[in-house]
């Protein structure tokens, strides 16, 4: 590969040769909701320059991280098993640096993919696994998100549908995933909007959805 050789032999110093270079994990985060085409990738990253795009993804290709598959006469690209050892990485990754987030600034986005890892790293299935099976459906700005909570499994995919309880939400969102902010504060505060269903089921996100701070 042509990234950086740091001089040094020892697996964080090769993981960092890898994976370090600007841009790379964030490319890994959104294959790890699913494969993706180039355009979805680019869409998903709209602040990434198309040759640095392209330069990380055959770098990636490169060190087995990832792969080019057909699927339905277009191309896609995936993570390799070996990609797919980093989601436990980038998970803890994302827990860390999810407590550090304050407010936004004006040009900082959420997306679909985004936002279902950040729902994957703060996800507590030992406490779902005592709550009943719960569906949400949760706007975050333009990421519409359908979420399923089943015992201690669950899954993310975009769109709306039949749910328990619906909702609309922008960044603060995060007080109440950190614990800062109660779900009856939220929705009279308007850090959440109830857009159907029950809204006490809100308080069964907050528990199955936490970082403590």
């Amino acid at each position: 590969m042509a990234g950086r050789d740091y001089g040094q032999y020892s697996g964080v110093t090769r993981a960092m040769e890898l994976v370090g270079e600007r841009w790379a994990l964030l490319i890994v985060r959104d294959l790890l909701v699913g494969p993706r085409r180039y355009g979805e990738l680019a869409e998903g990253l709209p602040r990434i320059p198309s040759n640095i795009l392209a330069a990380r993804l055959k770098e990636l290709q490169a060190a087995g991280v990832i792969r080019r598959a057909p699927r339905s006469r277009v191309i896609v690209y995936e993570l390799t098993p070996y990609g797919r050892d980093l989601e436990p990485v980038v998970l803890a990754l994302g827990a860390w640096g999810f407590k550090a987030l304050g407010d936004p600034r004006q040009e900082q986005i959420i997306t679909p993919d985004s936002m279902t890892m950040d729902l994957r790293t703060a996800f507590r299935p030992q406490v779902a696994a005592t709550l009943p099976a719960t569906a949400y459906a949760a706007h975050f700005g333009v990421a519409e998100l359908l979420i399923t909570v089943n015992g201690p499994t669950l899954h993310v995919s975009r769109g709306d549908g039949p749910v328990d309880l619906a909702f609309a939400a922008g960044p603060d969102i995060r007080l109440l995933i950190l614990g800062e902010l109660a779900p009856a504060r939220a929705i009279t505060t308007g850090v959440v909007t109830v857009l159907r269903g029950r809204g006490d089921l809100l308080d069964r996100f907050a528990s199955t959805f936490h970082l403590a701070a």
